[in-house]
């Protein structure tokens, strides 16, 4: 139903680039719900990690004492001591860890699935026109991967950033806390790490950035070529589609790898910085223990201090550039979310009730365009039950009719009103309560064919359900399938696209509203199979207002109105033999299309 302007692809090109510190405060702000179960598994945190920072301080007073049994009695009643609370610690070390572990998982996956029930709200709630201008590929990728990449991340690097950050505080107070000289070396030995890590999280950024846009740009491309894939093969298209396919991989690539590859340089890059570390504090430790200024211990505790040191920063660069894929897909997502959305009528309670069917269309313009309007000044007067057939060469504006009569799109100026009401006084649900659709294109979902045929119709009876199949013809073929309604259509269920079409009128059948739009129905089918569809359509609109809108003229000759309509105005109206008496546009529209035909 909708027509396809060309847009710029969000995320590859005419998309402002992504601020790191700008979408992390999005993202923060989006968790505020959970931000008293995120800062209780921050104090959980802070509970396990000073266990484990004081446990080198006990290692230190162990130390010292096997130190002075070299030189005298050892006590080992003190050393006994200090091994059971050494046990004590690291075992409660592990319980507050393994809860905050499991509040963080919990609160992310919460998180991630409350941005996916956003998301889905948001697509419904998205006009028309977005998705004219948007891939589906794309679209599909904010909802799948942008979203998993942002749980796997929170939930991989959140916790650990957490746990990894208290570590570091804690062991930094208890390596003051020890010997201040010691202290300052290995911070001294650490420094270098500092400056080049956030050189490479800044200089690396713009990969992830662009490792999402192309993900999403290949995922498009492979989407709109597997939902074309015979046209591509009939135009011998393969080739250029090859094409696109690894130019774009290969940016993906190039993008991946450089980004995998900075991240990847972290975790060496931090065991350099601690193996460093631990020579320094060998050396500035031997130097003090000769002067007298510290005992053995001290070098023992620091050598645990280190580990601890080294490890939270190791552990925070990971997180980092995780961190930074996570800034590139919460912007797409939060962009996404930004969208502007259709005009929210909860204030609109009007009910359609007991309609006859009387629809009008007064002084409607339309562009899809600013300041190219595609429909000018349209008017047209329909009395309830008649059927009115819209054509016209492409582009005339007779889908565009159909849209606005829908609340698809809204209208520039004028008024279209059914049975005297604005359709814009009322709701676009119940708008839409009132119509029953068959378009050209069938749409039928994995379910089974009874779930097809009912498809958000509630309280419908199986007797109800055989009776439209038997109006349409299908009764018979659906018998003979193994499960007959039952029958999930899938891969392996084959239905020729006229069966489809006349599942599809036999849902509208079942729908009964008032209202029926018919567009180009049978536009993709033989001619016998047009016949059995037509006469399926004639069931079908018995009783309701009807809008055909058909190329193939030979369908609409029993219409009570026909308009014809050129460069989105009407230039034509009258039934069939009226419009061919005149001989004017319908009349060649119709001869050309019988030119031969004996």
């Amino acid at each position: 139903m909708n027509r396809k302007h060309p847009g710029p692809r969000p995320g590859v090109r005419g998309e402002k680039p992504n601020h790191f510190k700008k979408t992390m405060k999005k993202l923060i702000a989006y968790c505020r719900a959970y931000l008293p179960v995120i800062i209780f598994a921050l104090v959980l945190a802070f509970i396990s990690t000073a266990f484990t920072v004081y446990s080198p301080d006990l290692l230190r007073e162990m130390t010292d004492e096997i130190s002075k049994g070299l030189s005298g009695v050892m006590d080992l009643d003190v050393i006994q001591k200090i091994g059971f609370i050494l046990v004590v610690l690291y075992g409660l070390s592990f319980v507050f860890s393994y809860v905050q572990g499991f509040t963080m998982a919990t609160v992310t996956q919460r998180i991630t699935k409350k941005m996916r029930g956003d998301l889905s709200t948001k697509i419904n709630r998205l006009p028309l026109n977005y998705f004219d201008k948007n891939t589906v590929g794309d679209t599909l990728s904010r909802v799948t991967n942008d979203v998993d990449t942002i749980g796997q991340t929170l939930n991989n690097s959140l916790g650990q950033l957490v746990s990894a950050g208290a570590t570091f505080v804690g062991v930094l107070i208890m390596m003051f806390y020890t010997n201040w000289i010691m202290a300052f070396s290995a911070i001294l030995s650490t420094f270098l790490g500092f400056g080049l890590m956030t050189f490479i999280m800044k200089y690396s950024q713009k990969y992830f950035d662009n490792q999402q846009a192309q993900l999403a740009e290949i995922n498009g491309h492979i989407e709109e070529m597997y939902s074309g894939h015979q046209i591509v093969k009939v135009y011998n298209g393969e080739a250029r589609a090859i094409e696109t396919f690894h130019k774009t991989n290969d940016k993906l690539y190039d993008n991946a790898w450089r980004a995998q590859f900075m991240s990847g340089m972290m975790m060496p890059l931090m065991n350099f910085i601690g193996n460093f570390g631990y020579v320094a504090v060998c050396i500035v430790g031997a130097f003090l223990v000769i002067n007298d200024a510290i005992t053995i211990g001290v070098i023992v505790a620091f050598m645990v201090y280190i580990r601890l040191f080294t490890q939270p920063l190791a552990q925070i660069a990971q997180a980092a550039t995780n961190l930074q894929s996570t800034a590139a897909a919460a912007e797409r997502v939060f962009t996404f979310l930004a969208e502007p959305e259709l005009q929210n009528e909860a204030t609109k309670t009007r009910v359609l009730m007991n309609l006859k069917g009387d629809v009008s269309f007064e002084h409607v313009s339309f562009g899809y365009v600013e300041n190219q309007e595609i429909i000018k000044d349209f008017t047209l007067d329909v009395k309830a039950g008649q059927k009115v057939a819209i054509v016209g060469p492409t582009g005339a504006g007779k889908t565009t009719i159909v849209n606005l009569l829908m609340r698809f799109y809204e209208m520039n100026e004028g008024d279209i009103k059914i049975d005297g009401v604005s359709i814009k006084d009322v709701s676009r649900e119940q708008v839409h309560e009132q119509f029953c659709m068959v378009l050209q294109d069938t749409w039928l979902f994995e379910g089974t064919i009874r779930d097809n045929i009912v498809y958000s119709t509630e309280h419908v009876t199986d007797e109800q359900v055989v009776a439209a199949a038997k109006a349409v013809g299908m009764h018979q073929t659906i018998t003979a399938l193994p499960d007959g309604y039952n029958t999930m259509l899938n891969d392996k269920v084959s239905l020729s696209i006229g069966q489809k079409q006349l599942l599809t009128i036999a849902r509208a059948m079942i729908e009964n509203a008032p209202l029926l739009i018919l567009d180009e129905a049978t536009s993709s089918v033989d001619t016998r199979t047009e016949v059995q569809i037509q006469a399926a359509m004639d069931q079908l609109s018995v009783g309701k207002t009807s809008f055909v809108i058909a190329h193939r003229l030979s369908t609409i000759r029993n219409a009570d109105v026909i308009i014809v309509m050129k460069d989105g105005s009407i230039i034509e109206t009258g039934n069939h033999e009226v419009l061919l008496q005149k001989g004017g546009f319908y009349a060649d529209l119709y001869n050309s299309q019988f030119e031969g035909v004996s």
